[in-house]
């Protein structure tokens, strides 16, 4: 059992698959249309990546980090950088549809592979529900400044609703009604105005529908339709991008960029994955592998140039944000409009919004694309039934694993809440990132070809020790607090769990002692509690540390507190083993650094985001043994080769 859950698929037998032409597992003789140079996979590699991030996170990111969130974009960039380059390797010798999933298959076996597959069915079907539901928002937004309104009940999802009306009634019963958000006001009139009985309200978000519908019919209708309407809307958000920098560097303070790490370096650790979830895409492109024309030379330079191109955009974007005005300012949703609306330039926000709804459109699209290739593939091998990998006779497209994906976006997006899908999204991408960075340790060398990308070599023998080595000289030496406390097995809670465990004299203590070590709120009119859950992460951390409350109200103690410092614990067992194996078998540097720099991004997502990870994988793996084992074509194979008796 342990053999057979392992087993590979050979690059060799992949590439024979390859030469001798696919077609789909019901032998229709259909196949995929080459159509994609180097310029198409760039411009999609642009369009999956800039989109929601530039739009929305980043402002998030920038109230955290301060100016200093270009380091962590340039962080975040050299660590998907490595990916990408491990990414190209397997990509010039395993030119196919599946990407991760099938560059798994070839390194790790048929069990990893089956994992990668379904954590990829999380990054792009789960994550674009997201991105369908954030291209409502921009979209409504944008009819709004024309002045056509749509019914607030159709653009909202149930639980938000429900969620706003009942904090709205509870805010109103006690007479804080300053504390109603105009969130909360909208989706309590979302549920006072919308059709219904009771409880039992006519509560959707139509926009999303319309949007997932219209995309999915256009991956449906063919791979050349796909590229003209992706180079058209790249091309449209690159052109507005570039003007928003232009001109809002005529309106940039330089004292908005003092001082820059305003919250240290943890501070900026906060916004990781709002900036890694605005990266996440690039590696998309690699599940177009069949359609591109000579895949095992432009797939990789789309993904590099891509990467570059999008870096350097967001750099730009950050310095501009935090540039034009403070970054205390830019804890809001639609940070671009915001600034600029700031300065006097609303016309500006209007083209924005423009931008932001063909961004993100462009983002749906080939995360529509990438995923019933990914489905294709795997029903090729036997995981998933034949109808996964029936291609269109007419337009050459996966059609069945289309449709399904169109489904599994569109009817969430109609009804669900999903505040918690770009953390989710985030892990689930860096798992995969982390895959292939050590799938890429195990495939046998191999010359350089003409034409071919081929992955440096830079032996880690000695560096990779060395890093680890002073990443624990460091630990021990500056005693960062997070280090301090994952030693002696216990975990601060978060600010949300310790503010609503404060009684009213726990608050005005902790409120007397912020005053002290950071000064009075400017707000005059400031409650002690606004004052508190006003303040910036790490000074609220560190007041609690600093506090007489008692620990197990501060932190997880004894076997909670291992729990939430498991992902920590874990990432420091995982670089002295990988450290370990590179210096007795002389590994690759840039593929261990990726793995590293990947593994230690999951570590700041949290226990929370890790649960919901492992049950996904779980529910993952009763699909595997219940289904797939039995009917994966190696193990067919297998089982018509040993003689019965």
């Amino acid at each position: 059992m342990s053999k057979s859950i392992f087993r590979r698929k050979s690059i060799e037998r992949i590439l024979t698959d390859v030469a001798s032409g696919f077609h789909d597992s019901e032998h229709s003789g259909s196949h995929l249309n080459k159509e994609l140079g180097v310029r198409d996979l760039t411009l999609m590699g642009i369009a999956a990546v800039v989109g929601a991030g530039i739009f929305s996170t980043i402002g998030v990111a920038s109230f955290h980090g301060g100016p200093g969130v270009t380091i962590l974009f340039i962080i975040t960039a050299v660590t998907c950088g490595f990916s990408a380059l491990c990414y190209a390797e397997f990509a010039s010798r395993i030119p196919v549809a599946g990407s991760a999933y099938t560059y798994a298959y070839a390194s790790f076996g048929e069990l990893i592979a089956w994992i990668i597959g379904w954590d990829l069915l999380m990054e792009y079907a789960i994550g674009n529900i997201a991105v369908a539901i954030s291209w409502s928002g921009y979209f409504v937004n944008l009819l709004e400044g024309f002045h056509i309104h749509m019914p607030t009940y159709l653009t909202m999802d149930y639980v938000s609703a429900l969620r706003a009306n009942h904090q709205v009634q509870e805010l109103t019963a006690s007479h804080h009604l300053d504390d109603i958000t105009s969130a909360m006001k909208d989706g309590a009139m979302a549920w006072s105005s919308a059709p219904g009985f009771g409880d039992l309200k006519l509560i959707a978000n139509l926009p999303a529908l319309a949007i997932v519908v219209a995309i999915t019919y256009l991956v449906y209708v063919g791979i050349r339709e796909t590229k003209k309407a992706t180079n058209a809307m790249v091309i449209l958000k690159i052109a507005i991008v570039i003007g928003v920098i232009i001109i809002g560097f005529f309106y940039v303070a330089p004292a908005n960029w003092h001082p820059f790490l305003p919250n240290g370096f943890g501070g900026m650790m906060k916004g990781v994955s709002g900036v890694f979830f605005a990266y996440i895409g690039f590696d998309a492109i690699s599940t177009t592998a069949e359609e591109c024309e000579n895949p095992q030379r432009d797939l990789p330079r789309g993904m590099i140039y891509s990467l570059v191109i999008c870096t350097v955009l967001y750099i730009l974007i950050a310095l501009v944000l935090t540039g034009m005005v403070s970054y205390k300012d830019l804890n809001v949703d639609d940070p671009l409009a915001f600034v600029f609306k700031h300065v006097g330039l609303t016309k500006i926000s209007y083209i924005i919004s423009i931008s932001a709804v063909i961004a993100t459109a462009s983002v749906l699209l080939i995360f529509q694309l990438g995923q019933p290739r990914i489905w294709m593939s795997m029903s090729r091998d036997g995981l998933l039934p034949k109808a996964f990998s029936r291609i269109h006779p007419k337009y050459h497209t996966p059609s069945f694993a289309t449709i399904v994906t169109g489904f599994l976006v569109a009817i969430p997006a109609l009804f669900m809440n999903m505040t918690e899908v770009t953390d989710l999204t985030s892990i689930g991408t860096l798992f995969a990132f982390v895959l292939v960075c050590g799938g890429v340790l195990l495939l046998p060398k191999h010359e350089a070809l003409k034409g071919r990308f081929k992955l440096p070599y830079y032996n880690g023998k000695w560096i990779v020790p060395l890093i680890t080595i002073f990443i624990f000289i460091g630990c021990i030496y500056y005693k960062p607090p997070v280090q301090v406390e994952m030693a002696h097995g216990i975990k601060l809670k978060e600010k949300t769990t310790i503010f609503e465990n404060l009684n009213p004299a726990d608050k005005a203590a902790l409120y007397a002692q912020a005053v002290t070590l950071y000064g009075k709120p400017a707000d005059k009119n400031a409650t002690s509690d606004s004052y508190l859950k006003g303040l910036e992460d790490d000074k609220f951390n560190d007041l609690i540390r600093a506090s007489a409350l008692p620990e197990a109200q501060k932190y997880n103690l004894g076997f909670d507190g291992i729990l939430y410092n498991f992902p920590n614990y874990l990432f420091f067992i995982s670089i002295v083993i990988v450290s370990v194996y590179t210096f007795i078998r002389n590994f690759s540097l840039i593929p261990v650094l990726g793995l590293m720099s990947c593994f230690y991004l999951m570590t700041e997502l949290g226990y929370t985001n890790w649960l919901r990870f492992l049950i996904w994988l779980v529910i993952g793996l009763v699909i595997y043994f219940t289904y797939s084992y039995k009917n994966s074509v190696l193990n067919k194979e297998h089982n018509a080769q040993v003689p019965v008796g």
